[in-house]
């Protein structure tokens, strides 16, 4: 166990920044939820952007390692997904388990991913799952990141504060080493969910925003709130200049700084 832990601690220093104690994560699982969308055409290509840009760490499942290594460029930290569905099957927010930790290992990962929706009709099987994997994250020294969304039939609004505080601590209670969960509209009410959450937090990018200041002001008041970091997809890979908008979200995660100093990164 004193190995696993040491391995695990190293993992982590890959993935967050050992001086900022912060995280800029890029997920590239999409490709199976949603198929070739936009940005996601050439793997490799949109991750050395982003690694360029300085994110920490990318999230793709195990055969984008294999068809998007690169092999040059900047080093970024790999996180495996270990979880999937699609939007065309039954029920898209049933996500079962497709990958396993030693399958990461063979794959040089630096962590796993699993996605789990809190409140969806086969919730059950899905927290199950999560006890499994952590349980098996522990026994090799692997980080943990367990996506937390309150979504299904019970639940109104993905983003109420309650519903959101809940499902955070689901994934702190089974084992997870980082949440990644919804933002919850304002810098008050995401302070409830990182104080609900003994596990650090990052903020999920959600949907394509119109408006890169709103998408500005959300990294950068759900740092202010206690966030660790950001795990943002479609907002950057399918930016006009994926490597700027790295850089002006890393400038608010690492550096503290504000908005418009971001900003004067993407106009430059």
């Amino acid at each position: 166990m004193v190995f696993a832990s040491i391995g695990k601690r190293i993992r982590l220093d890959r993935i967050i920044d050992r001086n900022t104690k912060k995280t800029v994560i890029v997920p590239m699982d999409h490709g199976v939820t949603m198929g070739p969308i936009k940005g996601l055409e050439n793997m490799q290509e949109i991750i050395n952007k982003v690694a360029e840009g300085g994110a920490n760490a990318v999230i793709i499942h195990k055969g984008i390692v294999v068809h998007g290594y690169r092999g040059y460029g900047r080093d970024i930290g790999l996180i495996v997904h270990l979880t999937a569905s699609t939007s065309l099957g039954p029920d898209p927010n049933y996500k079962v388990q497709v990958a396993s930790v030693r399958e990461a290992i063979k794959l040089g990962a630096d962590a796993v991913s699993v996605h789990i929706n809190v409140g969806a009709d086969n919730e059950q099987e899905m927290l199950q799952v999560l006890g499994w994997v952590a349980e098996e994250c522990n026994d090799w020294g692997m980080p943990l990141v367990a996506m937390m969304y309150p979504r299904g039939r019970k639940i109104k609004s993905e983003y109420d504060v309650e519903v959101v505080k809940h499902a955070a601590r689901v994934g702190a209670e089974l084992g997870a080493d980082i949440i990644k969960t919804v933002f919850t509209g304002s810098y008050d009410t995401f302070k409830e969910v990182v104080k609900g959450c003994p596990a650090p937090i990052v903020i999920a990018g959600g949907p394509k925003m119109d408006k890169v200041e709103d998408l500005l002001k959300m990294v950068k008041d759900s740092i202010d709130a206690g966030a660790i970091g950001v795990s943002i997809g479609r907002n950057i890979f399918q930016a006009d200049d994926p490597t700027k908008m790295v850089k002006a979200i890393a400038k608010i995660v690492h550096e503290g700084s504000d908005v418009d100093e971001a900003l004067k990164i993407l106009k430059g």
